[in-house]
């Protein structure tokens, strides 16, 4: 059985259409999941980049196209009142559920859900409260632990070069994005294309 690491912000669209499809795309493989929150904005800092949503043009693109990619995988997805938001105190009541901060599916899922199902605001104060209230977090989540946790999170992926959410670990190897959930499969079948393909991309130099 092969082990998933699964690193993931809530703000992030493409995150949550990965989370909802990687079952049926991960059908018949063998497999178990870690749910890793992270801060995406630290990311981007870290590598000097932009969200999508921060440059004008690809921010409706990207609504425009989450919005399909919903519409194809069956799912009833809202954009939240307002994005980007500040995913922090959801962030952290992710990981103050979880017993040794990997939160489950089901809260991951139930958070999910509050930011892309219904079209309210992610960040609203009386939702969160409502949310965390229906969660019922093991430990407070303001404390400090929650914030270390999902601090050494974030620093745990930029160690192996995460660089954006979605992103799956398996064997240190990354996948990045929900359009590597095929990749990724193929990979826990044992496709022999890795054997040699994997490492060839390492050998490009980088032009002027």
């Amino acid at each position: 059985m092969k082990h998933i690491t699964f690193y993931l912000d809530v703000v992030s669209p493409y995150a949550y259409l990965a989370f909802e499809q990687l079952p049926e795309a991960l059908r018949g493989q063998s497999y178990a999941v870690s749910y890793k929150p992270v801060l995406l904005a630290a990311l981007l800092k870290h590598h000097g980049q932009q969200g999508p949503a921060e440059v004008p043009g690809k921010r409706a693109w990207t609504y425009r196209q989450v919005l399909w990619l919903a519409r194809q995988q069956g799912l009833d997805l809202q954009l939240p009142a307002q994005h980007p938001f500040n995913p922090l105190a959801l962030l952290r009541l992710a990981l103050a559920c979880g017993d040794s901060g990997y939160p489950n599916r089901y809260v991951m899922e139930t958070i999910f859900r509050h930011v892309w199902q219904g079209g309210g605001d992610a960040a609203d104060p009386e939702r969160w409260l409502a949310l965390s209230e229906h969660l019922a977090p093991k430990r407070d989540v303001n404390d400090e632990l929650a914030r270390a946790q999902l601090r050494a999170n974030t620093d745990d992926a930029l160690a192996l070069g995460v660089f954006g959410v979605p992103t799956f670990e398996v064997d240190g190897k990354l996948f990045w994005g929900l359009d590597a959930l095929p990749m990724l499969k193929a990979y826990l079948a044992g496709d022999t294309w890795f054997e040699n393909a994997w490492d060839a991309a390492d050998q490009v130099r980088n032009g002027p």
